[in-house]
This record gives structure tokens, sequence and C-alpha cells, in this order.
């Protein structure tokens, strides 16, 4: 019997751009005027991204757009979600065995916590400065920026 081996680098690698959008938009306002200023058909998406943490479960919220004619793929997903914890105070106190529930901030690439959005692009017809500058037309937006996929430590969340 013959013996195959696999070689990590025979695995293609998915190329992407990857877009921070700073914005007080929500993410629906933010997929519509994307829709209207560029070549793209955004909707949500059902299956949201879905991180584990030790405080539980976090859910990100996606919007995806896919050409399978032209091989493109837009991704909109949020980078900043909360996460409510229940804590049960034990202490004897007047509130003791009272729960607590806490609202903790969740972010899906955690060394990048200002960004509000990211917009993930495969394979586009228009130049990522090109995108970039019809992005930052839009109202209440307020910065737009590339972002260097090679130096982020968690971006393994960015595979789905």
């Amino acid at each position: 019997m013959a013996n195959h081996k696999l070689y990590i680098d025979e695995f293609d690698e998915v190329d992407y751009e990857l877009l921070a959008i700073h914005t007080s938009l929500e993410s629906y306002r933010l997929a519509y005027f994307l829709n209207q200023k560029l070549p793209i058909l955004l909707s949500r998406d059902k299956d949201e991204i879905q991180i584990k943490l030790k405080e539980g479960e976090v859910h990100f919220t996606r919007y995806l757009y896919e050409n399978k004619e032209g091989n493109t793929n837009w991704n909109l997903i949020e980078n900043k979600n909360e996460i409510l914890i229940q804590k049960i105070d034990n202490d004897t106190n007047l509130f003791a065995n009272t729960s607590l529930t806490i609202a903790t901030k969740v972010y899906l690439i955690p060394e990048l916590k200002k960004v509000d959005y990211f917009l993930r692009i495969e394979e586009a017809s228009l130049s990522i400065e090109e995108i970039a500058n019809t992005i930052q037309t839009i109202d209440r937006v307020e910065a737009v920026y590339s972002i260097n996929t090679n130096q982020i430590k968690s971006k393994n969340n960015l595979i789905f």
C-alpha cells in the first residue's frame, strides 16, 4: 500500500482583503448604505459567527454577498458585542443570594477594539483603495482603512 503525504504548503490559503470601519451606524443601516454605494447586495446571513469564550458563547452578526460568477465574497462583520453573565452574590450583606446580570463587551478581533465593523473581501473587482474611498463618503462613517491580516493574532476568528 502506498503512503500519501500531505504538506502544509499544498493547501491554498484564502486570500482576502480586510477593511476596518469606524462608525456609529447600526449593522443593518451600514449594509444598506454599502449596497447603495458599491456594486454589491449584502444580506443578513442566518448563520452568525459564533465564538466560545470562558464567559459563554458569543454571536456576531454577519452580512454576506456571494457572486458565484465572479467568484467574489463580501462579508460585513461586527467586531463588538455584549455578553450577559449571570452572577450570584453570596456575600453576607443586605443583598445576599441575589442574582446579578453583568454585561461584558466582547470583540471578534480583540487587538482591534476600536474597530466597529470589518469588511472582508475576496476577489473584488475594484481596488481596495477605491472601496475605502467610496465607504468614506457614507455619512456617520468616521474612518475606513485596510488592515494587514498577517499582523493580527486572532485572525482565525475570520475563518468561517
